[in-house]
């Protein structure tokens, strides 16, 4: 008989506990309705045995409404006197902003960091650099007002996933609109992330549904671009067609007849 690899289940560690009040018990039930469905990406539990930290990958996303984030996070408290346990939990388009959350929680950073199962990697250094901004977050400079996710769930296809936020620097203020744009590849082996600058709102709302001009970059992490994240710069492939791109134009504008925008990054 063929065997068929099942992905691990989140542990939660809330056996010989009960929800701290109903709404509680509700809202559990209700995150993890379809717990065979939820791969579990990172997990930390603290050795008091008080705190579970945990990063999920939902795979039911793709079943809802088009464009909901993927990932999920936990953070399980519990009263090991009373047995009882509460928890609090997110919904985030990008794994960088998951982690973010998590460390903000009170887990520990390393161990946010992404088990060795999961085996998409960025594509350049320049992807590496922006997600670690994302993921650092330094004095909450970036508050993500809206983002998109599109999963064909097809080998013909990559995920796309765009992310607004407002960038609260004081160098960003003539433009303080972010989109960050992932592009994972259609073999799910890697992918990139670029960000662009926008003026308001409704001039990155435009770009992402129209594609009708280059993504206007931020200006480079810290305001230097590294030898590496240059190099990757120039290299890069994240326009439709899979061929370089110049560095004056790292997304390209697209033709009157692409498909729709895709919006995120795929399922481990």
């Amino acid at each position: 008989m063929a065997s068929f690899y099942e992905p691990p289940r989140a542990d939660y560690r809330i056996d010989g506990y009960k929800a701290a009040t109903g709404q509680t018990e509700d809202a559990f039930f209700s995150v993890t309705l379809s717990a065979d469905m939820l791969v579990p990406l990172a997990k930390h539990h603290s050795a008091d045995g008080r705190d579970t930290y945990l990063l999920l990958y939902d795979r039911t996303a793709i079943w809802d409404i088009p464009g909901p984030a993927e990932y999920v996070t936990l953070h399980i408290t519990r009263d090991t006197a009373q047995r009882t346990f509460d928890f609090a939990h997110e919904r985030h388009p990008v794994i960088p902003l998951a982690q973010n959350w998590l460390i903000h929680q009170g887990c520990p950073a390393e161990a946010a960091e992404l088990s060795k199962n999961h085996g998409q990697r960025p594509a350049d250094a320049l992807t590496a650099r922006l997600e670690d901004m994302l993921r650092a977050n330094p004095d909450d400079r970036y508050t993500v007002l809206d983002h998109s996710t599109d999963n064909p769930c097809s080998f013909d296809f990559g995920i796309e996933v765009s992310t607004l936020v407002h960038d609260s620097h004081p160098t960003s203020a003539h433009a303080p609109y972010r989109v960050f744009l992932e592009e994972t590849t259609k073999d799910f082996r890697s992918y990139t992330m670029r960000a662009g600058a926008f003026p308001s709102v409704e001039a990155a709302d435009t770009w992402v549904r129209e594609r009708s001009a280059p993504l206007p970059l931020a200006p480079a992490p810290d305001g230097v671009i590294g030898l590496r994240a240059e190099a990757a710069r120039a290299r890069s492939t994240v326009n439709s067609g899979g061929l370089a791109v110049p560095p004056a134009a790292v997304i390209p504008p697209r033709s009157p007849s692409a498909a729709p925008a895709r919006v995120r990054r795929s399922a481990p």
